[in-house]
């Protein structure tokens, strides 16, 4: 007792993801209280919805993982983190989702084509063609019945011109695998709602009332940050900082200077967590690692960790879904023993680190100076 007592008063276990990690990893899965509950202290439950959408993010991602490796495809990113970002970002299924996320797929290629292949031999052409797209996508987000829509193109945008600015890739190829791997993405959410379906259904999120300025406010510090990741990372030719590109777009998905620096400290523990798990299933694989339904299992227990931590945080881009993707990024590597991913997850960490706080300096200037200006001052009532 007296050494559970000093090891929860620690720093590290103060955090509430560890606790429960460590103290209640199964009483969760099926919603049961415990002691703390019955003296009045909160404990996050799953409910039966919940853990059918912990089902569908761990069993979606792993399928993905699967079909990527078995079929030997490139670009193996597309096809763990997709379905993640379909089956998480989003609890429910139905056609206006669905056209939403491929209409998206479709205008993204159109875009990457245009961008890449006839503005590549003018940076300055190409930025500010960048920049308007982003504008644009965060605005359909700021305005909210489209936010899948600007979510999801803001993301794969980044990800697909991040892998187009190396030389050695074929656009085309690149093109492709994404749009393969945005197609079995919407296939595997149609199989996983079939199989784990709601068991309640779910009431509609609030919609919130947002004034002009709020929506400028929003747009202009989403796009211009968005913008700015684009040009550091191609001015220092960050080739294997895809991780860190990545967390600083989904940040943004707060919409806010104040919400974003919650998700990225969220963001940043997710990812350490995520990269330490990562390891430790590479010393348990390290000679073991041709057993594919041994890396399986290990992958889907990782998920399901994770995704129990998404669902308790609600949703949105915190420390679960930050597991998740890092979890999927190193996977679409193929953990092996002829890979050093000790390296691979210290940079990844030190960059999506580094990434990170210069993203919330260049949010928290655009917000004092867009806070300047009548047209995009946030209320009063929403300091954000």
């Amino acid at each position: 007792m007296f050494i559970k007592s000093w090891f929860i008063k620690s720093w590290f276990i103060k955090s509430a993801f560890i606790k429960r990690l460590l103290f209640t990893p199964f009483q969760g899965w099926w919603g049961r209280h415990d002691e703390a509950n019955a003296k009045g202290t909160a404990r996050p439950v799953l409910t039966q919805n919940g853990l059918r959408q912990c089902l569908r993010v761990a069993g979606g991602g792993t399928l993905g993982f699967v079909v990527s490796q078995l079929m030997g495809w490139n670009y193996g990113v597309f096809f763990t983190v997709f379905p993640m970002f379909l089956l998480g970002m989003v609890p429910i299924l139905n056609g206006h989702i669905i056209r939403q996320f491929l209409a998206n797929v479709s205008l993204n290629v159109l875009e990457v084509s245009l961008v890449v292949g006839l503005l590549k031999h003018m940076p300055l052409v190409m930025t500010l063609v960048v920049m308007g797209i982003f504008l644009f996508r965060f605005n359909l987000m700021a305005k909210g019945p489209l936010f899948l829509f600007g979510a999801n193109g803001v993301l794969t945008l980044s990800i697909l011109l991040h892998f187009a600015s190396y030389p050695s890739v074929d656009l085309s190829d690149l093109l492709a695998c994404n749009l393969v791997a945005s197609g079995l993405a919407v296939f595997i959410a149609m199989l996983m709602h079939t199989l784990f379906p709601d068991v309640e259904a779910r009431k509609p999120p609030p919609r919130a009332t947002k004034t002009s300025s709020q929506i400028r406010h929003e747009t202009l510090i989403g796009g211009l940050t968005a913008t700015l990741s684009f040009v550091v990372f191609q001015i220092f030719d960050l080739q294997g900082s895809l991780s860190a590109q990545m967390a600083t777009i989904l940040v943004l998905f707060t919409l806010g200077y104040s919400g974003a620096k919650v998700s990225a400290g969220k963001r940043a523990i997710g990812t350490l967590l995520g990269c330490n798990l990562a390891l430790l299933m590479q010393l348990f694989l390290y000679t073991q690692s041709h057993h594919f339904l041994l890396v399986m299992l290990l992958y889907w227990l990782g998920l399901m960790l994770f995704a129990r931590e998404h669902i308790h945080e609600g949703g949105g881009s915190g420390i679960g879904f930050g597991g998740l993707t890092t979890l999927g990024i190193l996977f679409g590597q193929s953990l092996g023993p002829q890979q050093d991913l000790v390296y691979s997850a210290l940079y990844r960490f030190s960059s999506m680190s580094v990434a990170l706080v210069l993203t919330l300096l260049a949010m928290a200037s655009l917000h004092f100076v867009l806070n300047r200006w009548a047209p995009t001052r946030l209320p009063a009532s929403n300091p954000a």
